[in-house]
Parts: C-alpha cells; structure tokens; sequence
C-alpha cells in the first residue's frame, strides 16, 4: 500500500510543476526570439524560484533531483518514499 503523504506535499509538489511548465514554454519561445530580453529575465527568474521550490521541497520530502546531497542516516530510505505513479 502507498505512503500516506501530508496535503502539502502535494501542493508544494504542484507549485513546481507549475513553474517548471512555465520554464518549459519560455524554453521552446526562446528557441525562436533568442534576442527577447524580457522572455530572458522572466526565464531567469523562474529558474532561480523552481530551485527554490526543489530545494524547500528537498528538505521536507527527500531527494526530488539526480546528484542533489541527500542524508547519510535515517530516516532517509528510498525505499520508503513513495513511487512516481503513487503520487
């Protein structure tokens, strides 16, 4: 049976979603207006706010990005947190 996670996790992990969709859009625009000051300082500043919301996220949940530091002893277990699907 799946973990039971808090409401906030799925909330914090919605925010990310969220802007990370916004960075994606921003990418694709920027493929083709690679001279768009604003789509640049907008991309910067969504960037900088997604690591934010990660490394908040991080520190309440565990790992969320490959070759972030994760805790040497418990309660960190990856066997613990729940999978992908179970979210």
């Amino acid at each position: 049976m799946a973990k039971q996670l808090p409401k906030e996790y799925y909330v914090k992990l919605e925010a990310i979603q969220a802007i990370d969709f916004v960075i994606y859009e921003l990418v694709l625009y920027l493929d083709t207006h690679q001279d768009d000051a604003q789509a640049i300082q907008q991309y910067n500043y969504y960037a900088a706010y997604s690591n934010r919301l990660k490394t908040d996220f991080e520190a309440c949940y565990g790992p969320l990005r490959f070759g972030m530091p994760v805790q040497e002893q418990p309660p960190w277990a990856w066997a613990e947190a729940p999978w992908p699907w179970q979210v």
